[in-house]
């Protein structure tokens, strides 16, 4: 059976806030660690099968016992909702700003 991961982990330019964001190292990089904005280009992780190309805002942030805090986006453009994993070197300040929010 084929997985319907793709690993890619490339250095991007955030087209929210402009930070030239660095690959990750130790997995894929898939969001903007300073404001945690990414953008709607996989159906599945990986993949850039995606025809969207809106931006995924971060809404939301839920804890997961296996993954640790997984950021909740949704798309601007369609309005879909996607998860992530976040990553070590993510914006705490925001990630707890918005698991505040979620209660």
């Amino acid at each position: 059976m084929d997985s319907l991961f793709t690993e890619i982990d490339e250095e991007f330019i955030c087209e929210n806030c402009g930070k030239k964001v660095s690959k990750l190292g130790y997995s894929c990089r898939n969001h903007c660690n300073n404001c945690l904005c990414s953008k709607h280009v996989d159906k599945n992780p990986g993949d850039r099968n995606e025809d969207c190309h809106g931006l995924l805002e971060p809404i939301g942030v839920e804890i997961s016992n296996k993954k640790g805090y997984v950021i909740i986006h949704k798309c601007r453009k369609c309005g879909e909702i996607r998860k992530n994993k976040a990553a070590e070197d993510d914006n705490i300040d925001l990630i707890i700003k918005l698991s505040v929010n979620n209660n």
